[in-house]
């Protein structure tokens, strides 16, 4: 039975010849997250899940035991945790169980957010004969030979344009199955930036403590700002390994009193939209969720040079800086804190580049659109 697609509404319509009717079927999705994606991609999850539920799509969740997704999932998802023992020994067992009840749901293509489980995608997706489609969110440094990708990877899901190059790069017998579908968000009607003349300036961080290097040069330039008579306050949210030698670095610098240390906290936004300026204080890998959130909120973003995030535009809708060169710091910040006019300006440039390329609206209808490529190279003789 040929499968067609209304491009008004994603839904797919199977046409019955002998009786000349067509029916409606919502399209089953099976969504497989990890414990990363849960803590560095809630909210996109949460938006995907919000999306597709106000289309005809039916889902499940396939996640990690142990893992809170009561705050992000809403509405009709099943959820089912993998696996249901974690023990090497019936990992077997395990699998052809999640097999079991993936094939009671009878899902159309499968969505891996994570690449470290990719293999899991790949068995299921031969077990259950359907299509896969991996998120790739950070830049690889290599990939294995056994790292799950098989003809059954009917696409690529990348934010950016340097993630889509460099999955290219390692996997060139994909290269036509990369898309880049750009994260949504939901931008704030009103920029939080200095939108409370009355409080003391607040500059916000959001990065791992996994490495204090990461923080030494820009501690030092705020230190030589406050010394100069700059008066501000920062937050600083995040955890890790390091946080113990990070309290320690910053009670050297004398900096304990004016640096508040909060934990990951989700929403993040509510902890975003009370600054006034967003600092990524060194390049990721990985796609920072916590800039475009704060972007979002209309808090201005002073970002280091690097990094794989397109938002970011010098002097348009961020304001850069070298981020192992000190005075590159300080120039940069002192031009948000100096000209209040100019930061506003790029704060609420930044949230306009964000209304037209990273709304939840175009996401999920890019999204369906590849999962209807899916569907349908499945299905292709010539596959």
């Amino acid at each position: 039975m040929p499968i067609t697609h209304d491009i008004r509404y994603p839904t797919y319509y199977i046409r019955d010849k002998r009786l000349n009717d067509v029916k409606t079927k919502p399209l089953r999705v099976a969504l497989i997250v990890s414990e990363r994606t849960l803590g560095e991609y809630p909210m996109l999850l949460q938006n995907l899940l919000v999306g597709l539920a106000s289309e005809p799509v039916q889902m499940v969740l396939v996640c990690p035991p142990g893992v809170d997704v009561d705050s992000i999932v809403s509405g009709p998802v099943e959820v089912i945790r993998h696996p249901a023992i974690d023990l090497p020994l019936i990992e077997r067992l395990s699998r052809e169980a999640l097999v079991r009840r993936l094939a009671e749901f009878e899902p159309a293509v499968l969505h891996c957010l994570c690449r470290s489980k990719t293999p899991l995608a790949a068995y299921l997706a031969r077990s259950l004969d359907v299509p896969y489609i991996l998120t790739i969110n950070a830049l690889q440094k290599r990939w294995r030979p056994f790292g799950g990708l098989s003809s059954r990877c009917a696409g690529i899901i990348v934010p950016t344009r340097t993630i889509a190059a460099n999955v290219a790069k390692l996997q060139p017998r994909f290269a036509e199955r990369i898309r880049q579908i750009n994260i949504g968000t939901f931008v704030a009607e009103k920029s939080c930036c200095y939108s409370a003349p009355s409080r003391i300036t607040t500059m916000v961080l959001a990065h791992p403590f996994d490495n204090i290097d990461d923080f030494e040069n820009l501690f030092n330039a705020i230190r030589h700002m406050i010394l100069d008579g700059y008066e501000f306050m920062t937050l600083l949210m995040g955890g890790g390994p390091g946080e113990s030698k990070l309290r320690e670095f910053l009670a050297a610098l004398g900096l304990l009193q004016m640096v508040t240390i909060v934990p990951r906290m989700r929403p993040c936004r509510s902890v975003l939209a009370a600054g006034d300026i967003f600092i990524q204080p060194r390049p990721t890998s990985a796609f920072n969720l916590f800039l475009l959130e704060a972007m979002s909120v209309g808090a201005a973003v002073a970002a280091c040079k690097g990094g794989v995030n397109d938002p970011i535009a010098e002097d348009t809708t961020a304001v850069v800086f070298d981020p192992d060169d000190e005075m590159s710091i300080i120039a940069a910040l002192k031009k948000l804190l100096d000209k209040r006019d100019f930061a506003r300006k790029i704060a609420k440039a930044g949230q306009e580049y964000l209304r037209e390329n990273h709304s939840v609206s175009n996401m999920i209808a890019a999204t369906l659109k590849t999962y209807k490529n899916a569907c349908q190279r499945h299905k292709s003789p010539n596959r």
